[in-house]
């Protein structure tokens, strides 16, 4: 039985801070959710009224919001949801096995819904400093909140034994650097902005990324803008080439300047005239209520000194991290480190010495450097992340994700790079028929437990 029952500050409501308030309830803990929006969801709260396409503002540094108005999953929903709670279409919902972002909302306020999850949720009640009290064993927090009756905000603090940070890593956009965009008389947006395509009409639209984003938004501006031109990093710097599918879309390297006389010129040599370049570019990380006794940092968009991604060595497991990896099924992964911070916070699972978890860190960003990876793909777990998941099931004495997810996971990456312009749509069939009924017993099984 647990050893210890804390008080413990979850700092967000999206898809994390909801499965690590539960995990921290079931393991006997008083968890209180801060949520600085009116609702839960995080990331998956679609706001149109954030449109900021027709009047870009390339400094935006936070939005609520990021999602476009016509994003799906590019994941199967099947293997997307919790590994106990499946992710099932309703009656009345959205029955996609990619479904639109709407769907995932419901999804998660089913979640909140379903685990009474809501009443440990303090909404619209921003976190504004974290700080470690002199005793080194708690946390003061210190939060801001409208005032009963008025529009003005009042500050409070309250102390709790231990800090989840559950903020996600979502609103914080990173801009490319491109030389002589200064002088350069285009408009510069972030895709956190994009939510529509018409403010696009008859325009050349240059799209720097080639990740989900920026595929899935150059296609989408495709149908109304004069000319795509969508520049990757990963193309050879000869690409210069047409992309099927669309007339009015082609592939280049990388940028390499932007001119006054409204010109974008690729590192082919290749050049065209733009009239909006469009960053989707991913995001920063993003901590600015922690202080320096947190004893992390963020350097190269890596957060740093973190065991497993989880907890910083000098303050675990008092202060914790939820859901930094990235190239991850999120979902799942959310679910298992909030498993075993809650089990370690309560005693029942142990953590090694402070200075095993820093020889571990350092070891680990040894590898990386022999790998050739910069630190900023420290978080990225594309290639590790059922190692990693099947690691956390074994901490927790638990089984990790099933042999279908995992198999249903690799074929979503697989026809996502071979069929990108259909794939959401071209899913069922025989080759996969196995992999859902397989998915299907199991939500049964877990629908008949009480």
């Amino acid at each position: 039985m647990p050893s210890r029952s804390l008080r413990v500050a979850v700092i967000g409501a999206g898809a994390a801070g909801l499965v690590a308030a539960r995990e921290l309830r079931r393991e006997g803990h008083a968890p209180v959710v801060f949520e600085r929006t009116d609702g839960v969801g995080g990331t998956w709260v679609y706001e149109a009224d954030a449109d900021a396409s027709a009047s870009p503002e390339p400094l935006v540094t936070q939005r609520r919001s990021n999602l476009d108005a016509s994003l799906r999953t590019n994941l199967p929903r099947e293997c997307m949801g919790f590994l106990d709670f499946p992710f099932v279409a309703g009656p009345d919902g959205d029955t996609r096995r990619f479904p639109g972002h709407a769907e995932v909302l419901r999804y998660l306020q089913s979640f909140a819904r379903r685990f009474d999850l809501d009443g440990l949720v303090r909404l619209e009640t921003e976190v504004v400093r974290v700080s470690r009290e002199t005793s080194g064993t708690s946390w003061r927090v210190r939060y801001s909140r409208k005032a009963s009756g008025s529009e003005k905000r009042e500050t409070d603090e309250e102390v709790f034994d231990a800090v989840v940070i559950c903020n996600g890593h979502y609103s914080q956009p990173h801009f490319a650097d491109v030389a002589g965009v200064d002088a350069w008389p285009g408009k510069q947006l972030h895709s956190t902005s994009y939510r529509v395509p018409e403010p696009f009409h008859g325009q050349v639209v240059v799209v720097i990324g080639c990740g989900p984003s920026g595929t899935d938004i150059s296609r989408d501006i495709a149908g109304v803008a004069k000319e795509v031109h969508l520049a990757s990093r990963w193309s050879l710097s000869a690409t210069s080439e047409k992309l099927p599918g669309h007339a009015n879309m082609w592939l280049h390297s990388e940028i390499d300047r932007a001119q006054e006389d409204g010109s974008v010129v690729f590192h082919d040599g290749s050049r065209v005239k733009a009239d909006v370049i469009m960053h989707c570019t991913g995001y920063k990380y993003n901590f600015p209520f922690l202080t320096n006794d947190a004893t992390v940092s963020v350097d190269d968009n890596c957060v740093d000194p973190l065991y497993k991604h989880v907890f910083p060595p000098q303050v675990a497991p008092r202060l914790s991290f939820i859901g930094l990896p990235l190239k991850v099924v999120p979902f799942p992964l959310f679910e298992l480190q909030s498993h075993w911070v809650a089990g370690v916070l309560s005693g029942r699972f142990k953590l090694p010495s402070k200075d095993e978890m820093v020889r571990d860190v350092t070891a680990f960003h040894s590898r990386l450097a022999a790998r050739g990876w910069p630190r900023r793909y420290t978080h990225r777990l594309r290639d590790r992340e059922f190692e990693n998941e099947d690691w956390l099931a074994e901490q927790c004495r638990r089984g990790g994700p099933e042999g279908w997810r995992r198999e249903m996971f690799d074929a979503a990456m697989q026809v996502m790079v071979e069929r990108p312009e259909n794939y959401r749509d071209e899913w069922d069939g025989g080759d996969y028929d196995h992999l859902l009924a397989q998915a299907n017993r199991d939500f049964a099984a877990h629908c008949q437990r009480p």
